[in-house]
């Protein structure tokens, strides 16, 4: 890793994105205003057959206001331990299905969308397929397809130095509070670290969900200058990590992939 603090854009001293998974219409409704208000852009992770319910706003409250549209897989592949039972489960799923699902996704999301996915989100924030001796990592298809892949759950924030690009960390934002979420914002800045909040819906439901309130003053906290923060989508964060460890710098000790 780097001895140099990582040079985030215009002296910022961390990045946090803030993402949303599901295409839920909730993101749109309240969401989206909030983010728009304060200048910020997000990253949605949408899966087609819910993004259809609301395409046309999809097109012009997110796409057009600069917020980026990623994959979240066709079918939403989770443990079968989960017992929804009305989807494939990962135990059952073979690396060539969990390939042509991801490709399927990238194809309806480009035809009906118009944007080519530059980033992708585990479902469930799981990356294997198979069980037993036959479990394997999906995370390398994910690599080869993708700029960013984004994890949930996760119990780091990320070195931008050496944190894997295709297995990005991602911290829970549902039920936090704004305090809560600026002192998570200040450790990474602490840290210098990247920070990659995860959301569902945007309201007051009882699950699942992140206040409006907690955004908007969260959004305001983070987009102060004194505070240091880069806010941005997880495809721009990710490229701007990608590019600067491509760079030469004192004090690099090797190069972090």
């Amino acid at each position: 890793m780097d001895s140099t603090p990582f040079p985030w854009p215009s002296g910022k001293r961390a990045a946090v994105s803030l993402s949303f998974d599901d295409a839920r219409p909730s993101q749109l409704e309240q969401g989206i205003p909030i983010l728009d208000r304060y200048g910020v852009h997000a990253t949605f992770y949408v899966t087609m057959a819910r993004a259809r319910e609301r395409l046309a706003d999809w097109g012009a409250a997110a796409i057009r206001r600069g917020h980026e549209i990623g994959n979240h897989s066709l079918t939403h592949r989770c443990s079968g331990n989960f017992g929804w039972g009305d989807r494939p489960v990962l135990e059952e799923t073979t690396l060539e299905a969990m390939e042509a699902d991801l490709a399927a996704a990238d194809a309806q999301i480009r035809s009906e969308l118009g944007v080519q996915p530059l980033t992708f989100a585990y479902p469930c924030g799981m990356d294997f397929v198979g069980r037993g001796v036959d479990r394997r990592s999906y995370v390398p298809l994910v690599a080869r397809r993708y700029l960013a892949g984004r994890g949930f759950r996760d119990e780091y924030m990320n070195r931008p130095d050496f944190c894997d690009l295709a297995r990005v960390g991602g911290t829970e934002m549902d039920g936090l509070t704004a305090e809560q979420m600026i002192q998570t914002a200040r450790n990474a800045v602490r840290g210098g670290l990247w920070l990659v909040f995860v959301a569902h819906d945007v309201g007051q439901q009882p699950r699942q969900c992140i206040t409006p309130e907690a955004l908007e003053r969260f959004c305001a906290w983070g987009t102060d200058p004194q505070n240091g923060i880069w806010i941005d989508t997880v495809a721009a964060v990710a490229a701007c990590v990608q590019e600067r460890r491509a760079e030469p710098r004192p004090g690099r000790q090797g190069n972090a992939r």
